[in-house]
């Protein structure tokens, strides 16, 4: 299904003390009544890694660009799982809970893992543990992408690490949190394409055929991410069609230790339009409404 970038705009974020020096990234948006609502990942600027330790925040706006920040984390580093870091937060919510997955980073350990939380209040969340675990052959499971199939079963789309890869994985669940039992990938990297090597998850919408529609992170192998997308069935068993060159590109960066990254992580659809909220270098933050190409 043909799409181009229409409007970009950079979101605005109000923010209090301890956040105005950290990056922020990941901004995962949706609506609710009269509001848009926001998680994202926090992250304090350090040389060491190990200062680094990221937490999920929350945010509202009336418009869907200018965000205004709480100074409370949702979701805060505390057991071994994530013990130094709470990263890539994605929202599902389903008889008005909040299901919040994200990714737990242990530096010790260099492991990241799946997480839950979940609560009736998403400034009020209580952590359920790890939902998919680090292994040896899916290494730091990261970045869900939780979706309802058409048959009422659930599907979850999740970025982890094998061949020196990123690669996306798939797995199934009776309910919204789980149990979740892995399934094979539903698509690869493509040779000579611009999502060559690495892959990551992105949101997914609705098409207007019906059909489920992935808007993913792909990268070549020196990590030039772009945003694509990719179309399913609506059981998730099959693709059924996939973009050849990249939705969003990421503009020329001057800054020295800039990183050549788009990467998606949420949409909203109203009123007839897709918006893709995404990063661009792990530091800034964009809204690009799609339109039909």
């Amino acid at each position: 299904m043909p799409f181009a970038a229409g409007e970009i705009a950079a979101l605005t974020v109000e923010r209090p003390e301890p956040l105005r020096d950290m990056y922020l990234l990941s901004p995962f948006v949706w609506r609710e009544a009269a509001r848009y609502r926001m998680l994202l990942r926090a992250v304090p600027r350090s040389d060491d890694p190990a200062r680094k330790i990221a937490r999920v925040h929350y945010g509202e706006s009336t418009d869907g660009l200018r965000f205004t920040l709480f100074d409370k984390p949702a979701v805060a580093p505390g057991h071994d799982n994530d013990h130094d870091g709470c990263e890539d937060p994605t929202v599902c919510i389903v008889d008005a809970r909040y299901y919040v997955y994200y990714t737990g980073w242990n530096e010790r350990a260099k492991r990241g893992q799946l997480l839950l939380a979940e609560g009736s209040d998403v400034l009020q969340l209580e952590k359920r543990g790890t939902i998919l675990p680090w292994t040896p052959e899916r290494k730091n499971p990261k970045e869900a992408t939780v979706v309802q199939a058409e048959d009422g079963s659930w599907r979850m789309f999740f970025e982890y690490a094998a061949d020196d890869k990123s690669k996306i994985g798939l797995a199934r669940a009776p309910a919204v949190d789980g149990p979740w039992t892995v399934m094979e990938p539903l698509f690869e990297a493509r040779a000579g394409s611009w999502d060559d090597w690495h892959l990551g998850t992105g949101p997914i919408v609705a098409t207007s055929a019906g059909e489920p529609e992935m808007f993913y992170n792909g990268a070549t192998r020196d990590a030039k991410w772009r945003v694509g997308w990719i179309t399913f069935n609506d059981q998730y068993a099959r693709v059924t069609d996939r973009c050849v060159d990249p939705l969003i590109v990421p503009p020329a960066q001057h800054e020295a230790d800039a990183t050549d990254i788009a990467f998606a992580a949420s949409a909203v659809v109203e009123n007839g339009a897709t918006h893709i909220y995404y990063s661009i270098a792990d530091k800034d933050m964009y809204r690009a409404t799609l339109v039909s190409s």
